[in-house]
């Protein structure tokens, strides 16, 4: 059988990891960041019944364009943000990591550089380093994990990189970005600012959408994955200027969203009224696990996510341990001393909680 390192693999992906989290069969799974609660059985019953009727034309091409989707994401959109949104302004792909990618693809490439303030979602590294961009490691505060203003305009100025990605709320920290700091780094930044927004629902502070107007260079990103509850269709989106969806279109593989997808999209948004019914509930879980946390001592980081980081801990990784032979499953995402957990049901917390508690003092 060959081994990777005798094929002629491109030298900066030699020794590298594919991304991903463990996927193991444990009774209490809190390591990546999905909704809990899944679709209703009256809405997977809509969604069935939409991806049945996008069967019948299997035999061709979907939209290329995903016109009708788009128009609906910017309805929600505009509904949920203020903004006034077009469909012009919004693109749809296989999740926001096809989302990342394609604008790194646009924007970013071989004799470019990206940068982004760490710890982040480490997404933003690999999808750089996959399409042949220099990667820029930014820093965060690292007693809080916040991301001043004036700090990160410094940061910027003094690499002038071409693609500036910053996560509000941030992965894995779980910390929201301040507007000002967006409005800021927009200014200071020569090329494309992209705000992730995964998590944006989660959130108490507002969405940037509405700082789109004459700021061509912002591109805000999003995903039906966390709060739709919609992690298994894979669909991710963006809004920008019209000019930014046409540089994407460059780049984007033919008919790269299918029509089942497009379907079931659609179907989870015509009734999204239900399906973000369940982000209080997540929320109210996120907020136990930080106050369960800090009743026991340990340090927690405030979250405007549906996550929670926590530690710190002299071994994370034996930690992690001792929770998974207690039944749970938690995030090592590489951030020494600390650990996150998805907000689960209130049973899965209840869980994680007594696991936390119950080996607490051996850690």
């Amino acid at each position: 059988m060959t081994r990777l390192d005798e094929l002629p693999l491109r030298a900066d992906l030699r020794g590298q990891h594919p991304y991903g989290a463990p996927q193991l069969d444990v009774p209490v799974r809190l390591n990546t960041n999905e909704n809990p609660h899944p679709p209703s059985p009256e809405l997977a019953a809509e969604i069935g019944a939409a991806a049945a009727a996008a069967a019948a034309g299997l035999n061709r091409y979907p939209d290329r364009e995903a016109t009708a989707l788009r128009a609906d994401l910017a309805a929600y959109l505009s509904a949920r943000s203020g903004a006034e949104l077009r469909p012009e302004q919004v693109w749809a792909a296989n999740g926001s990591n096809e989302i990342l990618q394609q604008l790194l693809q646009a924007f970013g490439g071989p004799g470019r550089r990206a940068m982004g303030f760490e710890p982040s979602y480490s997404m933003h590294r690999l999808l750089a380093m996959g399409t042949a961009t220099a990667w820029v490691p930014g820093r965060r505060d690292a007693a809080a994990f916040g991301l001043d203003a004036s700090d990160a305009v410094e940061q910027v100025r003094r690499q002038r990189p071409d693609v500036v990605l910053v996560c509000s709320p941030n992965n894995p920290t779980g910390t929201a970005l301040d507007r000002a700091v967006v409005e800021a780094v927009y200014d200071a930044a020569p090329g494309v600012v992209v705000v992730d927004e995964a998590y944006a629902e989660f959130s108490h502070r507002p969405s940037v959408l509405d700082l789109l107007a004459g700021r061509p260079r912002l591109v805000v990103t999003r995903t039906m994955s966390k709060a739709f509850a919609l992690a298994g269709a894979r669909v991710g989106y963006l809004a920008a200027d019209p000019a930014v969806v046409d540089a994407v279109r460059l780049v984007r593989l033919p008919y790269h969203l299918s029509a089942l997808t497009q379907a079931a999209a659609r179907a989870a948004l015509a009734r999204a009224d239900e399906l973000l019914a369940t982000v209080e509930a997540v929320k109210a879980e996120r907020d136990r696990i930080v106050d369960g946390l800090r009743a026991l001592g340990l340090d927690v980081v405030d979250s405007d996510a549906n996550f929670v980081l926590f530690g710190r801990f002299d071994d994370q990784a034996a930690v992690w341990q001792a929770l998974l032979d207690r039944g749970v499953l938690v995030r090592d995402v590489g951030l020494a001393g600390w650990l996150r957990v998805t907000a689960g049901t209130h049973d899965e917390v209840d869980a994680f909680l007594e696991a936390t508690r119950d080996g607490i003092g051996s850690w």
